[in-house]
């Protein structure tokens, strides 16, 4: 019993790693097709500045490193030296990061207490459907009026574009909590609502949220790309300010600079994400 048991085991080990492995690979093949098609394109297109090669890409990446910037840390007014591509990053990040934390708190908390509450629901479904369908951008000029052209007025872009997507994933998570549990939960003595929120509607919720937060961890790079355009210190910026100068591999090494850091973040979230719902 015990040598069948462990043989089939064996199968299923070697079956998975078989099956990774092919994914793996198509990755691999898919990166090597684009990598090739990119190169041919650089290639035969005149004049060569306009498409840059994946060489004078990865060239123009290193450069970023082999010089360094100042930059001034808001809050506490004090310079940091750092090489130039952290530099810019970390001048996004100034933004990026207040504004993706506040919006999704907010969203979330929105979202729970509408998606649990019918009252308040109703009261403010309407202004959600007014406000909802307007894109983060159309909001640059009250940031550039409310805050000026800086970091507060970049978090304030990120701040929307988080806030709606956090917003819809906690309010779908709870408003689709499953009666039958909280039904059960009613039998065992939860009667609060309060409790019941606590208790069966957040950990039923929970993955959705999470889900909400690790999809706007995504799209607010983007949307930061946008915010930077009018002027606010950052690698979006660097983006717009090389292509200027017709430097578009400098603007292609900033845009690998914003895929690897996005790429640090999703892969951290997505072991988090497995930590918190290890329960399921």
């Amino acid at each position: 019993m015990s040598t069948r048991t462990d043989t089939s085991s064996n199968t299923v080990v070697a079956g998975s790693f078989e099956g990774d492995l092919r994914r793996y690979l198509r990755g691999l093949g898919g990166l090597l097709v684009f990598l090739l098609v990119w190169w041919v394109g650089a290639m035969t297109t005149q004049p060569s500045y306009l498409v840059p090669g994946p060489i004078d890409s990865v060239r123009a990446f290193i450069d970023l490193f082999s010089t360094s910037t100042a930059i001034v840390v808001p809050v506490l007014g004090s310079s940091l030296v750092l090489p130039t591509g952290f530099a810019h990053l970390a001048q996004t990040l100034f933004h990026y990061v207040p504004g993706l934390l506040l919006g999704a708190s907010c969203g979330i908390s929105l979202g729970l207490a509408m998606g649990w509450n019918g009252a308040l629901d109703d009261w403010l479904r309407p202004l959600v459907r007014v406000l909802r369908p307007i894109p983060p951008l159309a909001w640059v000029v009250f940031a550039i009026v409310w805050f000026g052209i800086h970091h507060t007025g970049a978090a304030f872009i990120v701040f929307v574009g988080a806030f709606w997507i956090n917003f819809y994933g906690a309010y779908g998570g709870v408003e689709g909590v499953s009666t039958e549990l909280t039904d059960a939960a009613s039998t065992l003595g939860v009667e609060r609502d309060l409790s019941m929120l606590k208790l069966v509607a957040l950990p039923s919720a929970a993955p959705q949220v999470l889900t909400g937060f690790r999809t706007s961890i995504g799209r607010c790079w983007m949307i930061v790309v946008g915010a930077e355009l009018f002027g606010a210190p950052g690698v979006g910026y660097e983006i717009i300010n090389a292509s200027n100068n017709l430097a578009m591999a400098t603007s292609v090494a900033y845009m690998f600079l914003i895929s690897l850091a996005f790429l640090c973040m999703d892969v951290g979230f997505r072991l988090l994400e497995r930590r918190v719902l290890a329960w399921r």
